[in-house]
């Protein structure tokens, strides 16, 4: 905002001024006081003649961004160069501060005043804390957490709503020494959690060493904070204190030169162009042309990237499991001498060819629900945030998975085919056989195993998954013929093996039960676990699915009454009187317009 206002000098008067001016420009000593003097004195008497003010209005869906983002859990902290009136305008224009928060402001100027009024928040959040679960924090001392009382900041008045759900975590408080005194009491109270605003003047001392891990604490106790008049270089020192004793995920999103620092310090970095610069493009990770475009990025790209990479490792770890342990089993019969259970070529070309592509489709393509369901659903990005996906508990399944279905690879095929004879009388019991027949099994185990753990399917990840087993078959048809090995006169001694095997009925057998063995116990576990304890996403699956199925059928019965009204709207005209009115309904502009697809999009 510019004040516009002005004065008529004499060239008399103007020269005299200017002599002050440059006399003073030129002074040894106190120059900026004398400079500042000398224009104080000519801005004076001035005649106002109006002032100018610059919009700078929210994006469009920026609160809708921001609230969905804060239902995900994830914390947001606003640090901007608006002044504290502005920066509280702002909070409360986006919806990340509201009238039902407890809203601490800071704006002390020294440090004894910050450390003062640190303080007297703390104190502040334990009482209030206090009043509203009916407890009593014995050691005030220790360090406040929502997480030891099982309590999600983010999501503050659904803890207080439901007095079983309250009594339940009270259990725990005990251990982070809370006494309860009584039973939890509802009131009508509607508090939303704690805010937080400070003037850059006082986060220069909060940031100090003294005073940061207690400006942090109070921080992450809020659900919202809001730092207005910082610097560049605050913002950086704001995102580094989180980045090093949080040990969070850190993501700044900026449009401008001020917050080139803050994003190159954060894990992620987002830059939006717009209309200050591309410096904070050029310098992130991820450039959008919207702020509200972000809750795509996190709620939609991210919480997929996050699933399909957990699986992808998953995966990853099971079939390489499964495939290097077989020669651990070999070993007990060969003396654990160096001899290989695969052909050589199959070993070189295992994860290369016959296991590499479905689990890159599966890492690439797979998604548990739609994008418009997963923006609709942003609570479902909670399991990324606690590691529900891939932690040590899946790593340690997965590896015992792999040595379970190593085992039953190698043994099953070792019983059935120790005895097998082919229809010549010729016996399959060789090396050379049996280690076709379990890189076989093994194949197509893994690759089906893949094929339970996809669950969005496409006609591409059919042609990879079903060209990839019949690859396998093909390769070998060829690699193991007579006619390669006259080719390159090698004496290999697995010509003819692939016909050999494939030819019995034993192997099919051996398939069809290692098959049964490996996968059946899969499919009960899926069954059960989705039947007696579906998680969120399993149950956002279902819903998706029958809202889809809903939907079809809407639109097919609204279509079919709108097919019958028409009729119905003819058949009238040989009850009308007046043939104006019969050319009027005769040509449809009596019937409504009903637009089916946007009332069936609202299901």
């Amino acid at each position: 905002t510019l004040g516009l206002a002005y004065k008529e000098l004499s060239e008399s008067d103007y020269n005299r001024w200017a002599q002050k001016l440059h006399a003073a420009n030129t002074s040894m000593e106190k120059r900026d006081e004398k400079v500042k003097d000398v224009y104080e004195e000519i801005e004076k008497n001035l005649k106002l003649i109006g002032a100018t003010g610059i919009e700078d209005k929210l994006q469009d869906g920026v609160p809708q961004c921001i609230e969905r983002l804060a239902y995900a859990g994830i914390k947001i902290w606003v640090l901007t160069g608006d002044k504290l009136e502005t920066a509280h305008n702002i909070g409360l224009s986006c919806r990340l501060l509201t009238n039902d928060m407890e809203l601490y402001i800071i704006e002390e100027e020294n440090e004894d005043a910050v450390r003062k009024k640190l303080q007297e928040i703390r104190n502040g959040m334990i009482n209030k804390i206090e009043q509203l679960f009916n407890v009593y924090i014995e050691n005030k001392n220790k360090r406040l957490d929502w997480k030891d009382w099982g309590i999600d900041v983010m999501k503050f008045n659904r803890y207080r709503k439901s007095n079983y759900q309250y009594n339940s975590k009270t259990q725990r408080l005990n251990s982070h020494g809370i006494t309860t005194i009584d039973t939890y009491q509802q009131d009508n109270e509607q508090f939303e959690g704690f805010g937080l605003l400070i003037t850059g003047q006082a986060l220069v001392f909060a940031l100090n060493e003294k005073l940061k891990m207690k400006f942090l604490e109070i921080g992450t106790m809020c659900k919202a904070v809001v730092c207005c008049r910082v610097t560049p270089l605050q913002k950086a020192q704001v995102v580094d204190l989180v980045m090093k004793n949080e040990r969070k995920i850190t993501l700044a999103i900026g449009d401008g030169a001020n917050d080139v620092s803050m994003i190159q310090k954060a894990h992620i970095g987002v830059g939006i162009s717009g209309q200050e610069g591309r410096q904070a493009v050029l310098a992130s990770d991820y450039s959008l042309g919207q702020f509200c475009f972000l809750e795509r990025l996190l709620l939609v790209h991210g919480r997929w990237s996050y699933l399909r990479i957990s699986k992808f490792l998953r995966y990853f770890f099971y079939k390489n499991f499964a495939f290097t342990l077989c020669h651990f089993w070999l070993g007990f019969f060969s003396g654990f001498s160096a001899q290989t259970l695969y052909d050589p070529f199959f070993i070189a070309t295992y994860n290369v060819f016959f296991t590499s592509l479905p689990v890159l489709a599966l890492g690439v393509f797979d998604q548990d629900i739609s994008a418009d369901h997963s923006l609709n659903k942003p609570y479902l990005y909670t399991p990324g945030q606690n590691d529900e996906f891939f932690n040590k508990k899946i790593f340690a399944e997965s590896v015992i998975h792999g040595i379970l279905t190593s085992c039953v690879i190698f043994f099953v095929p070792y019983l059935s085919i120790s005895n097998a004879t082919r229809s010549d009388g010729i016996t399959l019991a060789d090396l050379q056989s049996f280690g076709f027949a379990i890189a076989t099994i093994l194949v197509i185990i893994v690759n089906l195993e893949n094929a339970l753990e996809m669950w969005y399917w496409t006609s591409l990840y059919h042609f990879v998954l079903w060209g990839t087993i019949i690859a396998h078959f093909l390769f070998h048809f060829v690699l193991y013929s007579t006619i390669i090995d006259k080719i390159f006169k090698r004496n290999y001694p697995y010509v003819g093996v692939t016909q050999a095997v494939l030819s019995t009925g034993n192997f099919w057998f051996t398939l069809f039960l290692t098959c049964v063995i490996l996968l059946i116990p899969v499919f009960a576990r899926e069954f059960f676990r989705m039947r007696f304890m579906p998680t969120r996403i399993d149950r956002a699956r279902l819903n998706q699915k029958f809202r889809t199925e809903e939907k079809a059928a809407f639109v097919t019965h609204i279509q079919y009454r709108l097919r019958q009204r028409r009729q119905s709207v003819r058949s009238g005209y040989a009850f009308s009187q007046e043939t104006g009115w019969g050319r009027l309904i005769t040509s449809g502009l009596m019937q409504s317009k009903s637009n089916i697809f946007t009332r069936s999009s609202k299901m």
